[in-house]
């Protein structure tokens, strides 16, 4: 039997840890596509994870060019969702006929509405306005990906493990699969709590539940989220928001059976946690506004469901981040401001891998 290979596109705290996991395993070729630090650092260190008091590491085979890496079995994508774009763009190198993609991001990603009628198939213009991600990565190669971890990088190449080694693995379509299976199997062997959904969909919306309403209120407050839950009038506004996306959850299939305060409840254990926007906030990097909340707002109105919370936190967070200089400032020209979609940016471009790392000596949710 062949052995898999496997890239990493987006080496940062995410894609590290399941590189590094997968490389010291060694059922894999283990590469990364990756620049700048990142790259110098798996060049001269290879993978490197601190997780249970122990420093793991492993062999890398980095570059900056995904035709130096070659044809993948399976391409990992750990960016962050305002990255992806351009780097879809990039990876065709990397895709043969076979290639599964799994994109272990936060947020809804772009094939989404690909299996929803209601949603009659078209694109979410919020995270892939124009279609541009689905023309580069075919949807029949790709597998859904949940991430339940905490992990920071103290500096390039070097990933801190903080809790949670959860990865949900499902076909977008739903149902179960010999190479949904032979993922989660090669993902279990590198020491991860894999699993096969049947209902990928699902497992993506729950969590975006609760991201929905910690991630932008944390950003706009700087507040940790137990000083956001301990508010009430933060809190009720929180469960506002997201009693709107479980009716939009409940008209495309995703259905929640808990209450928003069930979900507060299992938030609170974390304590003092400061989420991923929040992190990036503080470090002035773009904030991944669209794929969490932007998108729920888009859903909301092509099935005419009223979300007048989720569009106030939209709005706010929108233009907390157009201030800060962490958010577009322009809108498509040629339709009207519906808080989703855009087609220039007056922030720097995000084209490589690294836009997934995280902040010194923060955990990414």
């Amino acid at each position: 039997m062949s052995e898999t290979r496997v890239c990493i596109v987006g080496a940062g705290a995410i894609g590290g840890f399941i590189g590094t996991r997968l490389a010291a395993a060694g059922r894999a070729r283990v590469s990364a596509l990756a620049r700048g630090a990142t790259l110098a650092a798996l060049r001269e260190h290879g993978w490197r994870l601190r997780m249970g008091g122990q420093l793991i590491q492993a062999h890398a085979i980095a570059s900056d060019e995904p035709a130096a890496l070659g044809p993948q079995d399976l391409v990992i994508i750990a960016v962050k969702g305002q990255a992806l774009g351009e780097v879809a763009a990039r990876i065709a190198p990397l895709l043969a006929p076979h290639t599964r993609v799994l994109p272990a991001m936060n947020g809804v990603p772009w094939w989404f509405g690909a299996a929803v009628p209601a949603l009659a198939d078209a694109p979410l213009d919020s995270v892939d306005p124009g279609g541009r991600i689905a023309r580069a990565i075919p949807l029949a190669q790709v597998l859904g990906c949940v991430v339940h971890a905490s992990t920071a990088q103290p500096e390039p190449g070097l990933v801190q493990h903080a809790m949670g080694q959860g990865l949900i693995v499902g076909e977008p379509a739903g149902g179960s699969s010999g190479r949904a299976q032979q993922t989660v199997d090669l993902l279990a062997h590198a020491g991860f709590e894999a699993t096969l959904s049947t209902d990928i969909r699902s497992a993506l919306w729950y969590k975006l539940w609760g991201n929905l309403t910690m991630n932008p209120v944390s950003a706009l407050t700087g507040a940790t989220i137990d000083r956001v839950l301990a508010d009430p009038l933060v809190r009720d506004f929180c469960s506002a928001a997201m009693a709107e996306a479980q009716t939009i959850g409940a008209r495309i299939a995703c259905p929640i059976d808990q209450t928003p305060e069930d979900r507060h409840a299992v938030t609170a254990r974390l304590g003092a946690f400061r989420t991923s926007m929040l992190q990036d906030a503080d470090a002035g990097r773009p904030i991944e506004l669209d794929a969490i909340v932007g998108a729920v707002r888009e859903i909301g109105l092509r099935l005419a469901i009223p979300t007048p919370h989720v569009d106030a936190l939209l709005g706010l967070t929108r233009l907390f981040g157009r201030v800060q200089g962490l958010y577009p400032e322009v809108l498509r020209a040629t339709q009207p401001d519906t808080g989703i979609g855009l087609s220039t940016c007056s922030l720097p471009a995000v084209a490589g891998p690294e836009c997934n790392i995280s902040p010194s000596s923060k955990v990414r949710r």
